[in-house]
């Protein structure tokens, strides 16, 4: 019987135990200055604000519970330890800045955050790419965020770290100061969208704390981009673009160009031929060169060579002239892509080969070489100063091997005054063999093996489309270094183009020897896009901008409209879709850029309704880093939604990207000068000046301003009325320049129909 009391004393000893240990065992504490007061739960940090004269904002149920140990608090501040020691937790309000820091003494995953739908107030104000207004309830978006944003790191997968709560009155914005190992997921709570924060600290460093602020904002959905702004000045991270054209003069060319990417760098066009009857004697002859070309055509080249007599008809000389210039890659590519690539042989390959192709054709083709080609070429270039265009980014979109055939073209178009860049990319290297034409990622053997990004457990991170491995950028540099500076010692670009490094992609790596963190494979994508810049003083660009790679770029494709539905079965595979977008093909212009085509829903919704866009990324980059669409969305892509791309890319003063080639010029270049003859002087103005303030004009939200530093304001009307007030009258999907010091506005109206 003693036995049996002693063992249920025992019991409930430990039952109560256990519900005691799961209730908080410290109070919590509450921070407080005239602005606001901020209340923590030091277990979980389950955090509560309060604004003056408002009622408490939940904006954090926090995580599971810790144990507390020396907790120490004042008005403004507060720290204690969780767990025995593994973590410090410390927090300062400062302000309208609560700034929270976590630090801990060995690798393992945190949550930080577990921010309920009731948090959200009206809306989420969202960094997808240039910025979204997430209106609270939406099925739309909430459906899309939790498709397509349901687990996302806070580097790569937005453009800014920071988020914010739109609570009428005033804001309430997250910015993640420490933006690496961060993964945010949104779920469901009940009609709306709950959103967590996880930190992993990492066996390469542990003991790097997560930090983050949150910022008490006015009624501006800007808020919080502004607030995160500021802290990029004050740490040092903030390259204002005056700077930058100050130590590239070349930059400045970008300020009011227009951007665009030129296909067809092939060798020859069909217009070169000039006897075809002679060319198709050469080509099906046994002279060496010819029979090199033959070995490396396709099927359908092959047999419109054995079937073409006299002059072949207009589709039989596209097929032999896109074969031949395919095969004479190839010939190149050949001669340089070995284990070890022989870099300065690279660039002299492809004028050797030239030279060759002019001897051996020269009875068929045109005499002088340097005026051949088709959309990279002389021609286009007069072209395209005859239009007017003073001032152009030009891009080639099949790489730095358009220029390696044609430097005459690159030289006339730098003298026209553009700016003239090859597309390339270091971030894939691919095994010896495969895919040749995908030239940029031949970086040799030694690239593919031992600069490739390792995972913790050994095996090797894939590349890009499951293809070879991405690489380390400080493994990479020396080759980065030496295949640049062989190119321009045969083609005088005055800019280029780095893909995929100001991503915001970033990887832990754990070589032997050789370890990585995101944070230094961060600050390794921006030296080597600064090498660019401060070495060679060449303008550069890459991918998106994420903030996070930003430093070292002066322009950037992919936030103003990013990638669009990727993986989507009705824009990727399926080509009876209306909406399918095109084969990467031909070469000189591959449907996939060319083709036009409506945007489905949701992403019509999601990344055009200009009731739900907000220019987050240009309140903190604009008068730093100059963006534009991706370029697979170009100005012209999307039937559906091109009004709306338009005003949007003239109200937050961000060029066009348009892609050309020969047989586009005709149409597209009326496009393009109607619009630079507006974009143009205002960019040449605005470029240098932070956006300060956005506006919505109506309760619709149809009607919009930005205002600029120097006091300029951009009036756009998305709706069909005419709207007017306060002394404005401005049509239906136009928009208009209230420039400072000028009484009468600069107008412009949106020039096409949708589909």
């Amino acid at each position: 019987m003693e036995i049996r009391t002693l063992q249920l004393t025992r019991l409930c000893a430990a039952i109560f135990a256990s519900l005691f240990a799961s209730l908080p065992a410290h109070a919590a504490v509450t921070l407080q200055n005239d602005a606001w007061s901020v209340t923590l739960e030091p277990e979980t940090l389950g955090i509560g604000a309060r604004p003056a004269g408002k009622s408490t904002v939940g904006v954090s149920t926090g995580g599971s519970i810790h144990s507390v140990k020396g907790l120490e608090a004042g008005p403004d501040h507060a720290s204690w330890r969780w767990d025995s020691g593994a973590y410090m937790v410390s927090a300062r309000l400062s302000g309208a800045d609560l700034l929270l820091s976590i630090a801990a003494k060995k690798a393992g995953s945190l949550p930080i955050l577990r921010q309920p739908a009731s948090a959200m107030g009206k809306g989420l104000i969202f960094p997808l790419a240039e910025g979204s207004y997430v209106p609270a309830g939406d099925k739309v978006w909430r459906d899309f965020l939790l498709d397509r944003k349901a687990e996302f790191n806070t580097s790569q997968d937005i453009s800014l770290p920071i988020w914010g709560l739109d609570h009428g009155t005033f804001s309430l914005s997250w910015i993640l100061t420490n933006p690496f190992n961060n993964t945010a997921r949104f779920t469901r709570d009940g009609d709306g969208l709950a959103l967590s924060l996880d930190h992993e600290f990492t066996t390469l460093d542990p003991r790097t704390p997560v930090t983050l602020i949150l910022h008490l904002g006015d009624a501006d959905p800007l808020a919080g981009a502004k607030r995160y702004r500021t802290w990029l000045i004050a740490e040092g991270k903030y390259e204002l673009l005056k700077d930058k054209i100050a130590a590239q003069p070349e930059a400045a060319k970008l300020i009011g160009a227009a951007q665009a990417y030129l296909w067809g760098g092939g060798l020859l066009s069909p217009d070169d031929v000039k006897d075809w009857k002679k060319f198709l004697v050469i080509l099906a002859g046994d002279g060496k060169l010819a029979m090199d070309l033959r070995r490396n055509f396709d099927a359908e080249g092959l047999a419109t060579l054995n079937e073409a007599r006299g002059k072949p008809y207009h589709y039989q000389q596209q097929v032999l002239v896109r074969a031949f210039d395919g095969a004479l890659d190839a010939l190149a590519q050949e001669s340089w892509q070995s284990a070890a690539p022989d870099m300065q042989g690279l660039a002299q390959r492809y004028g050797a080969l030239r030279s060759e192709v002019a001897a051996a054709f020269a009875d068929a083709l045109r005499s002088d070489p340097a005026h051949w080609g088709g959309g990279v070429s002389i021609s286009t270039m007069k072209k395209l100063q005859a239009t007017g265009l003073q001032r152009l980014w030009i891009g080639l979109g099949g790489g730095w091997k358009g220029g390696l055939w044609h430097p005459e073209a690159i030289k006339a178009g730098v003298d026209a005054g553009y700016l003239m860049a090859p597309y390339d990319s270091y971030d894939t290297a691919l095994k010896q063999g495969d895919n040749p034409s995908w030239t940029e990622a031949h970086l040799g053997e030694a690239a593919y093996r031992d600069c490739a990004i390792t995972h913790e457990d050994g095996s090797l991170q894939t590349g890009f489309q499951k293809s070879g491995h991405y690489t380390r950028p400080d493994c990479v540099r020396p080759l980065m270094q030496a295949r640049i500076r062989s190119i321009l010692s045969a083609v005088p670009f005055n800019s280029w183009f780095l893909d995929v490094y100001a991503t915001g992609m970033v990887f832990d790596s754990y070589p032997p020897g050789q370890p990585m963190s995101q944070a230094q494979n961060a600050a390794g994508n921006i030296e080597n896009m600064r090498w660019v810049g401060k070495a060679l003083k060449l303008p550069l660009g890459s991918e998106d901008g994420n903030a996070t790679t930003a430093q070292g770029v002066l322009f950037a494709h992919g936030m103003q409209t990013p990638v669009i539905g990727w993986g989507d079965k009705d824009m990727q595979d399926d080509t009876s879709s209306p909406y399918y977008l095109g084969r990467w093909y031909p070469e000189e212009q591959p449907e996939k850029f060319f083709k036009t085509v409506p945007v489905k829903e949701p992403y019509r919704t999601i990344h055009f309704d200009p009731r739900t866009r907000l220019p987050l990324y240009q309140a903190v980059f604009h008068g730093s880093v100059i963006t534009t669409h991706h370029w697979l969305f170009d100005s012209l892509k999307l039937t559906n939604v091109r009004a709306e791309n338009e005003l949007a890319q003239l109200l937050y003063n961000v060029p066009p990207l348009y892609n050309l080639s020969l047989d586009t010029l005709k149409d597209r270049l009326p496009i393009i000068k109607h619009q630079d003859a507006f974009f143009r002087p205002l960019h040449q103005r605005l470029a240098t000046e932070p956006m300060v303030d956005f506006h919505w004009l109506t309760k619709d939200r149809l009607v919009q301003q930005t205002t600029f530093g120097d006091g300029t304001r951009m009036v756009a009307n998305f709706g069909q009325d005419t709207y007017r007030r306060e002394g404005i009258v401005l049509p239906g999907r136009s928009i208009a320049a209230y420039l400072a010091g000028q009484k009468e506005p600069v107008l412009y109206s949106v020039e096409i129909r949708d589909d």
